[in-house]
């Protein structure tokens, strides 16, 4: 009786139980394309406990010590105290090898997942009024996910993260003005500084996990308030929503996906190897490691250095050298231009309604078009930062192979863009619907105490109608 009595003197001062049968009751999207921003968010649950255990191990210090170590190859070797207690978590450490791999495969999968969703919002213009505020959040949050990787990628201090943080120094000291300040705040001094992995193991640790966390509960805070929205479906308007309520289904199948995924990664991380440091051997500024490419979410700036010519420009007495341009200027206007997108859109459509209700990407051909181009554009790129091996696989030099990829990366962008928007218009004019509206069964209780069951159209089980209320 104690547990009740506590529950209903909490419930008398706060109103805790009309809050959670109003918040059980919430009606959430039904599609599978809504469930990535969960795959997001479930993986980053998943860093932050894998994280928390090698966090214990690791010592962020380019101190110098002599490796005497259960690896072979590497004993006696010179190298640095963060390496040689990556190779201690990957060899002594009971289960360290495991968690190091979930945690990366974790990283890849959730930058895949909100590179995917903000894809699907792009497509389909969930970004359109009231939802501006969450697509700004969502490219931020993509920022610090691509920025949280790459400090983690850094840390181990192998000669492969440590080219890729070298090439990073680079593109922060060409940046005109503030080069030399930026690059000091983040790295710690000229490079290779002492001080560079604790601050990267801050960033890593702390800062930006905290923003992250707070970007992503902004942003389910603002879907809470606004609630979701729907595809295109029979007898769906712009102020109706429809899905399954939180509780039971909506719970269920969300807890179900976290543990799926924590099962592949989990699997992953026993089976599959990924970025096996102990081959790669300690960092030494003097040396770059052959067939050098990054985790794929920094693939497109790699190959964005690799192809841009050597030029470099003086303005305003300044001197702008070459890494600016395809490492800070690309990556700012791409990023600039997907935050901007909402109002850039709309200077065109002159579309100052509230939508509720999802586009099909044929729908909107030019936004469809524009979209497959950048795609392909940034695809074009991270391939080209693998132009060495590909140049090596097909026996011509690493100059023509950069000459072609250089023509490719302006060629097929504009190829994607005719083509796109022609199949697009085409596709709109047919009567083939994109999307085939498949029957829901709604379930009820009968008078008897039973469960009647009855076929709707839409698509998901017991799909519950909802009047918005913004």
């Amino acid at each position: 009786m104690i547990v009740p009595r506590l529950l209903n003197w909490f419930d008398e001062r706060l109103g805790a139980a009309s809050f959670a049968k109003k918040s059980l009751r919430k009606v959430f999207p039904d599609h599978w394309s809504f469930m990535l921003g969960e795959v997001a968010m479930y993986s980053f649950i998943i860093l932050v406990v894998t994280g928390t255990f090698l966090s214990f191990f690791y010592v962020p210090d380019v101190r110098q010590v002599i490796y005497h170590g259960p690896y072979k190859p590497l004993d006696g070797q010179p190298m640095s105290a963060a390496y040689a207690s990556v190779l201690r978590i990957s060899f002594e450490v009971r289960a360290g090898l495991v968690f190091r791999q979930i945690h990366h495969w974790a990283a890849l999968v959730m930058t895949g997942a909100v590179v995917f969703h903000a894809i699907r919002v792009f497509f389909t213009g969930a970004f359109r009024k009231p939802r501006e505020i969450n697509w700004v959040l969502g490219v931020v949050l993509l920022l610090l996910t691509i920025g949280i990787g790459f400090a983690g990628y850094s840390l181990p201090d192998d000669l492969l993260s440590g080219t890729g943080l070298r090439i990073g120094y680079s593109i922060a000291l060409s940046t005109p003005v503030v080069g030399t300040w930026l690059a000091f705040l983040v790295f710690g001094g000229e490079y290779p500084a002492p001080d560079i992995l604790n601050r990267l193991f801050v960033l890593h640790v702390m800062i930006l996990p905290a923003l992250i966390a707070g970007v992503m509960g902004a942003h389910l805070a603002i879907i809470w308030r606004q609630k979701h929205t729907n595809f295109p479906a029979r007898d769906l308007t712009n102020d109706r929503i429809r899905g399954p309520r939180l509780w039971p289904r909506y719970a269920f199948a969300s807890v179900g996906l976290f543990f799926v995924l924590f099962g592949v990664l989990a699997l992953l991380g026993g089976t599959a190897q990924i970025n096996p440091i102990w081959i790669y051997g300690p960092y030494h500024p003097i040396t770059a490691s052959g067939a050098s490419q990054p985790d794929w979410y920094m693939g497109f700036t790699e190959g964005a250095v690799r192809l841009f010519p050597g030029w470099e420009i003086r303005l305003f007495g300044h001197e702008i050298p070459e890494p600016f341009f395809p490492g800070a200027l690309l990556p700012g206007v791409i990023f600039g231009g997907m935050l901007l997108w909402p109002w850039i859109e709309r200077l065109f459509t002159k579309d100052t309604l509230e939508h509720n209700l999802l586009q099909h990407p044929r729908d909107v051909p030019w936004r469809t078009a524009v979209g497959a181009a950048t795609i392909t554009f940034l695809g074009v790129l991270t391939i080209a930062g693998a132009s060495d091996v590909l140049a090596s696989s097909v026996d011509i030099s690493v100059e023509a192979m950069t000459a072609i990829l250089r023509w490719v990366a302006i060629v097929l962008p504009a190829v994607a863009l005719f083509v796109t928007y022609y199949l697009c218009r085409e596709l709109r004019s047919g009567d083939i619907h994109p999307v085939k509206e498949s029957k829901i069964t709604t379930v009820r209780r009968s008078k008897t105490g039973g469960f009647d069951t009855t076929e709707e159209e839409g698509g998901g089980f017991e799909s519950v109608e909802e009047r918005l209320g913004l």
